[in-house]
């Protein structure tokens, strides 16, 4: 008998920070189901992360089809790595020979890349392999990103990523409009030459992206029609989604805590605010403290991730007392299993940084958000939530920049009783799941692009 022919193999490269690693490992997972095998590349020091994560949870452990891999990233063990100007700079020196050596060795002919690990393309010309880029970020940004030239020209940035004037830019009717000291490049570093890194990687990387085989996005057609007709040769197939049985993952940093889904079971239906701020915000003990009697006063139960880097110059003592305070109301975990959560029909809304997994993920599930963006594309998401899709209301900062407890419990309050918001949340989530669902915009696209890694 013959032996059966080999699997496709695909080479998947996120850029190494949560938020972009699982949306590609939820892709591969995909590709997997599809027949692939997927070499998915980590930094060293995320992959020690992800490993100990997966021990810690059963539910983690890496599936059959996902070979994880790993590079240096160019930084010593003490390196800053929540710098993400500095952490990209050094990446391509870092990466780039190995993945090159790798790539000869095992055949490799398609490499999936996050946009922001774009260095890769110059690959194409040395070894031959195809190269696909993968938007982690909207379609929206996207499209701003290749318009930083014109905004330049303009005279609203400077060369350098500085705002030389404040306006308001929306590039299409129904693209989320945002200020332009609200831009990713622009919040994403608070140095200039953070700024200067970002702004100059932008520059290099926009021709890479605007020549690209094929731009893959996890969107959907009928939520970011404006933004995609601004972006070429793009593929959009989101919402991504951890699948359903384990193992789900094998690409989270801290271990899920799976006990807050009993106690979602307890909670009543559409009852709890869940909480959730991302792998990168930092909160100092002013916001962290309005942000809990502000929950106390909402009078509701509630959902609250507390990562172990979330809070800056909060110790134990304090979170064990407000354990205390709030025992049998409110529950504080160190990481979620987000999905799952915003599927349980004891949620309410989601106070939220408007991260676009966190986006794409409450609008799948029909949840009504609460938006505290931190930085990055996040203004530009909180503006489509709020401005274009109508699914969410804004926390706004008073004169001091502080959120208030009177201002949490109030916009709660708000949008919980607003049923405009909660119609238009639910009709989302239904052109979200028609558009993965078989026949649906975005699962044609993803056979597409399986068509296109096997042709090659």
């Amino acid at each position: 008998m013959a032996a059966p022919p080999p699997q496709p193999h695909v080479m998947v490269l996120p850029f190494p920070a949560q938020g972009h690693v699982m949306p590609l490992m939820e892709l591969s997972h995909r590709l997997v189901d599809l027949g692939f095998e997927v070499d998915f590349v980590h930094t060293d020091f995320n992959r020690d992360r992800v490993v100990n994560a997966a021990m810690a949870d059963e539910t983690g452990a890496i599936p059959d089809g996902i070979h994880m891999v790993s590079f240096p990233d160019g930084m010593d063990a003490a390196g800053d790595r929540a710098d993400i100007a500095k952490l990209a700079d050094g990446l391509p020196a870092a990466m780039l020979g190995g993945i090159k050596e790798m790539i000869r060795s095992e055949g490799i002919r398609w490499v999936i890349a996050d946009v922001s690990m774009a260095w890769v393309t110059e690959l194409a010309a040395t070894v031959g392999v195809h190269v696909a880029l993968f938007s982690t970020y909207s379609a929206a940004v996207l499209a701003h990103r290749l318009h930083v030239p014109k905004l330049i020209e303009d005279g609203v940035l400077d060369e350098i990523g500085n705002v030389r004037r404040n306006e308001m830019i929306q590039w299409r009717p129904t693209m989320p409009p945002v200020l332009a000291v609200e831009l990713p490049w622009v919040t994403l570093s608070g140095t200039p030459d953070g700024r200067r890194m970002v702004i100059q990687t932008v520059f290099k990387t926009n021709p890479t992206i605007s020549s690209a085989e094929v731009i893959i996005c996890n969107t959907f057609q009928d939520i970011e029609s404006g933004a995609l007709a601004l972006v070429p040769n793009v593929l959009p197939i989101g919402p991504l989604e951890t699948p359903a049985a384990p193992p789900r993952s094998a690409g989270h940093f801290w271990p899920e805590d799976t006990t807050c889904l009993a106690w979602l079971d307890e909670q009543d239906a559409c009852s709890v605010i869940y909480v959730a701020f991302g792998s990168f915000t930092v909160f100092d003990m002013s916001r962290v403290q309005e942000l809990a009697d502000g929950l106390v006063l909402a009078g509701r139960p509630f959902l609250w991730v507390i990562r172990q880097n979330f809070t800056n110059g909060v110790g134990q003592g304090w979170l064990e007392e407000f354990r205390r305070r709030v025992n049998g109301k409110g529950m504080i975990i160190c990481w979620a299993p987000q999905q799952r959560v915003l599927s349980h029909p004891s949620v309410a809304c989601f106070v939220s940084h408007c991260g676009w997994n966190s986006t794409m993920e409450g609008l799948r599930h029909g949840v009504p958000f609460l938006c505290w963006p931190y930085f990055a594309d996040q203004y530009c998401n909180q503006s489509y939530i709020c401005n274009v899709w109508g699914t969410g209301v804004k926390l706004q900062a008073d004169e001091r920049g502080v959120v208030t407890k009177e201002e949490i419990k109030n916009k709660v309050e708000q949008l919980v009783h607003d049923k405009e918001i909660k119609a238009r949340a639910a009709k989302w989530k239904d052109a979200a799941c028609t558009s993965i669902a078989e026949g649906g915009s975005s699962h044609e696209n993803l056979l597409k692009f399986v068509n296109l890694l096997r042709e090659q």
